[in-house]
């Protein structure tokens, strides 16, 4: 199974793809998890999320670590799919709940009360795209499927029988 979940090639758009995902959401993550960035940190996003949102406790939990560890396991390529697949859910969830409401476009010009939903697809589609392809050139999944990896491997069971 984790050999399915690390599967990649050698691609290098892959990793840029990976890496401009994985900043973007590390840095959302940070501002809701440590307040970074102008964020509310913990207490305030939870407060937000549990408060004004009323989403229940655990799921604000999940989309809180989604961003951050997600964004930080695509930066460096580890468990890629899990990490992407963490992100989509959370942009899934993001236009379901709010983004939809306030249409396809995004408010450039602050006529609109929200932000519309085409950022979160371009997301949606590289979370995807992250997670039928793997991770990409320069991961610790790479690493982890290339063939030096597997003869250290099956050496290991060999000794191990």
């Amino acid at each position: 199974m984790i050999r399915k979940l690390t599967a990649t090639d050698n691609d290098g758009a892959t990793t840029i793809l990976r890496l401009v995902l994985g900043v973007i959401f590390f840095a959302h993550g940070a501002q809701k998890l440590l307040g970074w960035f102008g964020g509310y940190g913990f207490n305030g996003t939870m407060g937000f999320f549990t408060g004004v949102m009323h989403i229940p406790a655990v799921f604000a939990f999940l989309a809180i670590a989604a961003e951050f560890f997600g964004g930080l396991g695509l930066i460096l390529g580890l468990f890629t799919r899990l990490a992407a697949f963490g992100v989509l859910c959370n942009m899934i969830v993001a236009v379901a709940m709010v983004h939809s409401h306030f249409g396809f476009w995004m408010n450039w010009t602050g006529a609109q009360k929200g932000e519309g939903f085409e950022y979160h697809l371009l997301l949606i589609a590289a979370s995807v795209f992250l997670i039928i392809h793997g991770a990409g050139a320069a991961s610790v999944d790479h690493l982890f499927s290339s063939p030096a990896m597997s003869r250290i491997n099956a050496q290991a069971r060999s000794q191990a029988a």
